[in-house]
């Protein structure tokens, strides 16, 4: 993380010698490049499927077709699945920034014997891939009977090492200057009332990064809500209700856009709405 942080900062520093026209040129073209693939699913859902082939790359629609929505939104249930990510996402974001901030802020503020060989493990779970765990959290949700259920997929969901937070915690409380801790020790503070009161306020910044960053995963999210929703297509998520437009003969594909933007569009105003604290928790939590 701290090299890509250097490599921006290089890039900034590039960016400063360049004339302002041909850096805000530059920019622009970028950011055309980078917003294109949005865009042109933003036009495919508004034509027909005939012409969403054969237009090629043109975004203006020589017809819009409104009725994409309206069948992606009535006919494929989005809007129930829309619904059940919203809640199974939130639910899950408070759950793994409360558990993440609590073990980040334990390893960096306590010493106990294996607390380096702890930090070792869990950094070394960064390589192993997420699809072998799916078998071991299906099999114990099913001895819990907590399978076809939204809090069963909560669970597992929120259930993951999360070892990113949890190292981005981590980088951040061990900055913080251990005078806080005794002023309120000296108070009268415990544990709890030291992290919730004191530590946990301090770290808003990085809080805001992992919500971000727990958001975007579990709304993308598509293995474990598709096992969860096999005989239960009604607690499905976005990301499994794609499926919805695909059929046995045919694939609904201007319908599979219009769903794509509606699944999109609370990702996009989320980070817009916290792209200041996602950028000052990051920055933060590499600091030297």
């Amino acid at each position: 993380m701290s090299a890509v942080v250097e490599r921006t900062d290089r890039h900034r520093r590039i960016l400063h010698r360049l004339p302002w026209w041909l850096a805000a040129i530059f920019l622009v073209g970028i950011a055309i490049l980078w917003i294109f693939p949005f865009l042109w699913m933003l036009s495919a859902s508004l034509k027909d499927n005939m012409e969403m082939f054969s237009g090629g790359l043109k975004l203006w629609p020589s017809k819009f077709v409104w009725d994409n929505y309206a069948r992606a939104w009535n006919d494929a249930h989005f809007g129930r699945y829309l619904i059940n990510t919203i809640v199974v996402t939130v639910i899950t974001v408070v759950i793994v920034t409360i558990r993440c901030a609590t073990a980040g802020y334990v390893l960096a503020r306590y010493k106990f014997r294996g607390s380096k060989l702890f930090l070792g493990v869990l950094v070394a779970t960064l390589f192993v891939p997420t699809g072998y765990t799916i078998i071991p959290v299906v099999k114990i949700s099913m001895q819990l009977h907590l399978i076809d259920s939204l809090s069963g997929m909560i669970l597992a969901l929120s259930g993951g090492a999360y070892v990113s937070a949890i190292l981005i915690y981590f980088g951040y409380f061990r900055q913080i200057p251990r005078e806080l801790e005794e002023a309120a020790l000296v108070d009268g503070a415990g544990f709890v009332r030291t992290f919730f009161s004191v530590m946990l306020p301090l770290a808003m910044p990085v809080t805001a990064t992992v919500a971000v960053l727990t958001f975007i995963t579990t709304w993308n999210a598509f293995f474990l809500p598709l096992v969860f929703t096999f005989s239960r297509p009604d607690l499905r998520t976005v990301s499994v209700g794609m499926q919805a437009f695909v059929g046995e003969t045919a694939t609904d594909w201007s319908g599979m856009a219009a769903a794509g933007v509606i699944s999109i569009v609370p990702v996009v105003v989320l980070f817009i709405f916290m792209q200041r604290y996602f950028v000052e928790g990051i920055s933060g939590a590499v600091k030297s």
